[in-house]
């Protein structure tokens, strides 16, 4: 017997019923009372668990912890598990290569495996990881990016440009596939500045009529900065209406103005487990599909639950990942809350304050901890001079830690840089130095035309240690 393709493996019909379309998304929310939603969630996780304790991985992480499978009998005992991150994937890629055990491959008789979607992360935290999706998964996780897209006003009529990286790195593909199938707009695959330079992005975008930037903001911003170094007027000359990805560093204010009062929206996922959350028109936060991904916010240091308001690192459930690799209580590292205010459009999804930082880059600066990622923002929002792109060096000197913070400014660069300080100490509650750079000129340090991620930070500790 021929095993499945891609189409007859990821069963649309079913998806459609379980998940609907992304136009739906808004209705099926509001029609959904917490009881069903839990109720959902709980009998996803538990096929969910079914098809975990048949892989490799999981046997092992589990069965250390003296854990067996009569001990998780609902999603309110998901906290019995341990979580896990990609250093233990990529341990199991080491042990057992090249695409590690913490897949379930195996458990399918040959005539009945459905195909392997492989892609990798970006290896911005180190080696590049694999990713490994079949297609029930990988349709469905394109179907909650998709959703997020629709809620932020994306339609079939819009011209989209992707600054997402190709290759064996997933964003690119992801974001194609989503649009493709889910959505209907027109869509250039700009990638990374190495791809295609910056320039012939931008001209790119003029041809084409751009009307949304798809993207990390830290890329999307420079790309506004060169479009007005050849003379045009973001906004005007490129008809950009919406920006949506990951906005990082980057402010809603300063990457409207720098696109002429584009809307932006920010969303969140991983490349393990798509998307997570977004903003929807309202911009109070980013919606968590939780009948789709249960997320837990956890203490950075104690791995235990933290109230709702108090940030800690995001760790996420796929309840949709049950066809090859299941995702249970992965440790994104990424640092987050919940909000605790009502939902303006009065959706019962638990909303984010958004990407925070990264608690495995923290700095802790004489006591305080720092996420570098988080500190552009904080200088553009108030000194429209400066320009997004920075860079923090720590440095031990004579037995104290110090950071500096390298900006690019429009102004002058030997400019007075107190207002900076004391805007960094009032806001972070410790003292930093800052030193200006002209346009461009961190650009070799932070790496911005070459990655997908920049670099934020130099621990220059590390290297002496």
């Amino acid at each position: 017997m021929t095993p499945p393709n891609y189409f007859d493996a990821m069963n649309y019909a079913e998806i459609l019923s379980e998940f609907g379309r992304p136009d739906e998304f808004v209705a099926r929310v509001k029609a959904l009372s917490l009881d069903e939603l839990r109720s959902m969630q709980n009998r996803r996780f538990l096929k969910l668990m079914t098809f975990a304790w048949q892989v490799p991985f999981y046997k092992r992480l589990w069965g250390a912890k003296g854990i067996e499978a009569g001990d998780i009998r609902s999603i309110d005992d998901i906290v019995k598990l341990p979580s896990y991150s990609k250093s233990d994937l990529m341990a199991s890629v080491e042990a057992y290569p090249p695409i590690g055990d913490f897949h379930g491959l195996d458990t399918y008789p040959k005539d009945k495996r459905p195909p392997l979607i492989f892609q990798t992360t970006s290896g911005t935290t180190g080696k590049p990881q694999p990713l490994l999706y079949g297609p029930k998964s990988r349709e469905i996780q394109n179907l909650l990016l998709a959703r997020l897209y629709a809620f932020q006003g994306m339609t079939n009529e819009d011209v989209i440009h992707s600054v997402y990286g190709h290759g064996p790195v997933n964003g690119g593909h992801y974001v194609r596939e989503t649009i493709l199938h889910w959505i209907g707009a027109q869509m250039v695959s700009g990638g990374t500045g190495v791809e295609t330079r910056s320039i012939n992005q931008v001209m790119l975008m003029k041809e084409f009529g751009t009307t949304g930037i798809i993207g990390f903001g830290d890329y999307i911003k420079r790309l506004s900065e060169v479009a007005r170094e050849l003379g045009l007027e973001p906004g005007k000359d490129i008809p950009v209406r919406f920006i949506t990805g990951h906005m990082g560093a980057e402010s809603h204010e300063s990457m409207s103005a720098a696109w002429g009062g584009a809307k932006v929206y920010d969303w969140y996922g991983v490349g393990d487990t798509g998307a997570i959350a977004g903003e929807g028109p309202d911009q109070a936060g980013l919606y968590v599909q939780e009948d789709a991904q249960f997320l837990e916010i956890l203490d950075i240091e104690t791995g235990a639950p933290v109230p709702d308001g108090e940030a800690g690192d995001m760790v996420c459930t796929c309840l949709y990942k049950d066809d090859v690799f299941p995702i249970i209580r992965f440790n994104t590292h990424d640092v987050s809350k919940f909000l605790t205010d009502s939902s303006p459009l009065d959706l019962k999804f638990r909303r984010l304050a958004g990407f925070l930082g990264r608690s495995d880059n923290m700095v802790k600066l004489r006591g305080i901890n720092i996420y570098p990622t988080g500190i552009g923002a904080i200088l553009t929002e108030q000194h429209p001079e400066l320009l997004s792109e920075y860079i923090c060096v720590v440095d031990r000197l004579e037995g104290r830690d110090d950071m500096t913070v390298h900006v690019e400014t429009r102004g002058a660069i030997d400019a007075d840089v107190k207002p900076y300080q004391n805007l960094l100490k009032a806001r972070l509650g410790v003292e930093m130095n800052v030193v200006l750079s002209a346009p461009g000129a961190l650009a070799a340090k932070t790496q911005i035309e070459v990655r997908q991620k920049p670099i934020r930070l130099i621990d220059n500790r590390k290297a002496a240690s």
